[in-house]
């Protein structure tokens, strides 16, 4: 028998079965924290559990207050679509990838509603986050409202400038920029004619949330990236939030952004489907090798194209720049970071989006957005210094035709690098097919964990209860507040337990991964429904192949007790010949009758007889074969 052997403080021990396996949480707590082991048999868990509670309940009120005044607000309900709208969206250079067009639509859906919309839309980079933007704003353009796109750097809102500006010039709608790049001059003209309403879109850095820039009616905020916003920005955004329509974009959701997504807070779209002809980025780790930096830069070029070096020291990053041109003689190389006067940055990267170079060495300016089709070739120098969002981000740059792409990552030798930035690595090298970003956020989320999930000052209760944990609590206190039902406050009958002493598993030689049949172990044990466990036995077979006998006990044991539980039998025991069953029956006469009636109904006399022993129990005999089976079909029949 397979069971999970869980230790507690004093190392006790405490081994749970495998039907039982959906009782036990994955602990995730900040990035290095230990769990604290409680001792059994003390109310120890249980107080940490409920001081966390507490500290949730405040939390949950504001964030109540907060949705609730999203749904109650009436924002602007935009028209349907005009003609120029399926025009515009008709003239797109590329076919819409199936899940491009269900999040087009769902953006749609949001502004022709009545309530702000307050979307996050996931989707790699390249895979068309930008064209469902454009065709929001459009829509937004089209009532005479105004469309702010917020970005983090002054390069991509250019890129996006340009690309609103291309998609949409067959069209009266006004585009324009706000970034650093303009003189101050320039920039209070543009804060002049949006204040009257002469720009219908405005693309900029976080220059768009000062407070000397105003909207005659602004309807839509785009925000690409908002994770590379801090707090004084986010709080901006907040006020800007309650009653216009938002729309988050992001190709890796950092943890607290992915979670409020997941639980609801906030409607989510995915675009997962690649492009036509785009080919996963090949990704290696290697150690620092001069020969593989020249060998990588030369292959990339000997085919035309060109590439990123990034080296995130500036103080640095010109020595660099020395031994490449040292190492590939009439390369041509140039620099650019952040430290850059806004000008200058923006003539080089001109110049190498028009390929009048053929190596960019960078620091991670070039994380968010930027789109060089040609530069098909990445080298990150330190990467174990990355996050694991902002090494997927960066390997996002490259890889957007239909060119083969690959990253290099170089690193000091493993013994120097922490056991996370191996598990970063690790995870980054592996999660390379197309459309990996959220799986990416997933994996960020079990390194990282959670500490910053609602804000610094939560993170001591994150750890104290684990991250699955504290998101239990959390949607329990918003129900609470809502006034609803929590899962521990509805009354619900226990489960029904099962004696088999026969093998009920998932044999390892059929499901020889740990991890997975963990996973599937707990998705068995939390089913209520029997349409659900059919359909887990029908993944497996599909998966895995024909189930084996131990693993179809299994599936019919939870089916017995999925039964049970409607039956009222809290206690299933299994003979060779004949079962017992405990009965507890409800407060209602009727419904007791009913039970009692339909067992005697569906079984000859012979078969079946009741008893009291400390309480009521049922006894059934089989008529042949098998007792796990008999006894499934026998419960099936009183539960039709």
């Amino acid at each position: 028998m397979e069971v999970l052997r869980i230790v507690y403080q004093d190392d006790v021990v405490l081994y749970v079965r495998v039907d039982q396996f959906n009782l036990v949480e994955k602990y995730v707590g900040s990035e290095g924290s230990r769990p604290h082991l409680s001792r059994i048999g003390t109310n120890e868990w249980q107080r940490a559990k409920s001081r966390t509670k507490k500290a949730l309940a405040d939390m949950a009120d504001e964030l109540i207050k907060l949705y609730s005044l999203r749904k109650i607000a009436t924002g602007h309900a935009f028209s349907p679509d005009t003609h120029w709208q399926t025009e515009m969206e008709a003239s797109f250079d590329f076919i819409d990838t199936p899940d491009q067009a269900t999040s087009s639509q769902e953006v749609k859906d949001d502004l022709i509603g009545p309530s702000p919309m307050d979307r996050l839309l996931c989707g790699d980079v390249g895979f068309g986050k930008t064209e469902v933007a454009i065709r929001g704003a459009f829509k937004v353009a089209q009532d005479d409202y105004q469309t702010a796109v917020l970005v983090p750097t002054t390069i991509l809102a250019q890129q996006h400038y340009e690309t609103f500006k291309y998609r949409l010039a067959p069209y009266p709608v006004r585009v324009e920029t706000l970034s650093r790049f303009q003189s101050p001059a320039a920039q209070q003209e543009i804060i002049a004619d949006l204040k009257t309403g002469k720009i219908d879109i405005i693309i900029g850095t976080h220059r768009l949330l000062s407070k000397d820039v105003e909207f005659k009616n602004l309807g839509l905020v785009v925000i690409d990236e908002e994770h590379r916003f801090g707090v004084r920005h986010k709080e901006r955004l907040k006020q800007l939030r309650t009653n216009v329509d938002v729309l988050s974009m992001t190709a890796t959701p950092i943890p607290r952004t992915l979670h409020l997504a997941l639980m609801g807070a906030r409607d989510t779209s995915q675009i997962n489907t690649p492009p036509i002809d785009r080919l996963p980025i090949m990704t290696e780790i290697h150690g620092w090798s001069e020969e593989l930096i020249r060998d990588a830069i030369l292959q990339e070029i000997d085919r035309n194209g060109q590439v990123f070096f990034l080296h995130n020291r500036v103080e640095s990053i010109y020595g660099i720049k020395s031994l490449i041109e040292r190492l590939t003689p009439g390369v041509r190389c140039q620099v650019a970071h952040g430290q850059m006067p806004a000008r200058q940055l923006e003539k080089v990267m001109i110049d190498f989006m028009n390929q009048h170079f053929d190596v960019l060495i960078c620091t991670t300016i070039i994380e968010s957005g930027i789109d060089i089709p040609n530069t098909n070739t990445l080298i990150v120098n330190r990467a174990d210094k990355f996050g694991l969002a902002q090494l997927y981000q960066l390997r996002g740059r490259i890889g957007r035709s239909s060119r083969q792409a690959y990253a290099f990552l170089l690193t000091p030798p493993r013994m120097d690098m922490t056991g996370d930035a191996r598990k970063r690595l690790a995870t980054l090298a592996e999660l390379t097919e197309l459309g990996s970003g959220m799986k990416i956020a997933l994996r960020d989320l079990e390194i990282r964990g959670a500490g910053n999930l609602l804000g610094a000052e939560q993170s001591g209760f994150i750890n104290a209860v684990g991250f699955d944990l504290y998101t239990k609590l959390l949607e329990e206190a918003v129900q609470e507040v809502k006034g609803e039902q929590t899962a521990e406050s509805k009354v619900t009958d226990e489960d029904t337990q099962v004696d088999f002493d026969g093998s009920a598993l998932l044999p390892a030689d059929y499901i020889d991964d740990g991890d997975i049949r963990y996973d599937f172990y707990r998705r068995i044990g939390s089913v209520s429904k029997i349409d659900q466990i059919g359909a887990i036995a029908e993944e497996l077979s599909d998966r895995f192949g024909e189930l084996p006998s131990q693993a179809r006990n299994l599936i019919d044991l939870i089916q017995l007790k999925i039964l049970g539980r409607k039956l009222y039998f809290s206690r299933i025991k299994l003979h060779d010949t004949y079962l017992t069953a405990v009965l507890q029956l409800p407060d209602d006469t009727t419904e007791s009758q009913n039970i009692i009636g339909r067992i005697v109904a569906h079984a000859h006399p012979e078969q079946v007889e009741f008893r009291t022993v400390a309480g009521l129990e049922m006894v059934y005999r089989y008529p042949k074969g098998d007792s796990l089976r008999e006894a499934l079909k026998f419960l099936q029949r009183l539960t039709r």
